[in-house]
């Protein structure tokens, strides 16, 4: 969800009306991506590098998640989200994690879409960390290194509960990956639009989703 501080920049707003206004399109593409019947949206709304923001803007960021998890209950509740979340949760301010325990908890019931924050996320440090609980295993005679394939590994990552993402938006016109689910989206499909986060609307997921459809996925065959 890309370009919150440059919609405010062009609007001469300070960087934090951006992720408020940022806050507004993840209520619309929530509630789109549910009428629409998609089982699955995982959200890249903090990353690991964003902990190197100035404190003030960090701050803010984490008073906003958890207004917003506290907000929203009734919202997705009535459209039967399920909320779950990856990354380094336990780096997150305790009001945070206390929050999204309680968020997570009121909306366990539901079995629509389920909604994945990605918080305090970074895939390489996934990846890293799946390495390392391998590694434990292997250290303690639980697992042969000759079993080590790539439904072992995963099966240690963060998602290993939910499927590969099919398609991947990245908004605001960059073309990086951002350090984003880098295991998981091998075959994902990518689109690219240079709307900034806060103005991307159902319009703009529409849009995407529709060249999504048009996209002949291989898997490396023919």
């Amino acid at each position: 969800m890309d370009g919150n501080g440059r919609w405010a920049k062009q609007r001469h707003l300070p960087r934090v009306e951006g992720h408020r206004v940022g806050a507004e399109s993840v209520r619309v593409i929530v509630r789109a991506a549910g009428e629409l019947g998609i089982k699955y949206l995982t959200l890249y709304a903090f990353s690991i590098e964003n902990w190197q923001r100035p404190k003030d803007e960090v701050d803010t960021l984490m008073k906003y998640l958890a207004r917003y998890l506290k907000n929203e209950i009734g919202e997705l509740n009535r459209n039967n989200v399920r909320l779950e979340a990856i990354g380094q949760i336990y780096r997150l301010p305790e009001f945070v994690q206390t929050q999204l325990q309680n968020t997570r908890a009121a909306l366990a019931r539901n079995n629509g879409l389920t909604l994945i924050l990605a918080l305090s996320y970074g895939g390489r440090t996934e990846i890293v960390e799946a390495i390392r609980r391998l590694a434990h295993k292997v250290k303690a005679g639980q697992l042969d290194p000759e079993e080590i394939n790539e439904q072992a590994v995963a099966q240690h990552l963060y998602t290993h509960n939910y499927p590969d993402p099919d398609l991947l938006i990245r908004t605001s016109g960059e073309l990086r990956i951002s350090n984003f689910l880098l295991w998981q989206i091998s075959y994902a499909e990518f689109v690219v639009t240079p709307t900034l986060w806060p103005d991307f609307r159902k319009a703009q997921f529409y849009e995407a989703l529709e060249e999504y459809t048009r996209r002949h996925r291989r898997y490396g065959g023919l």
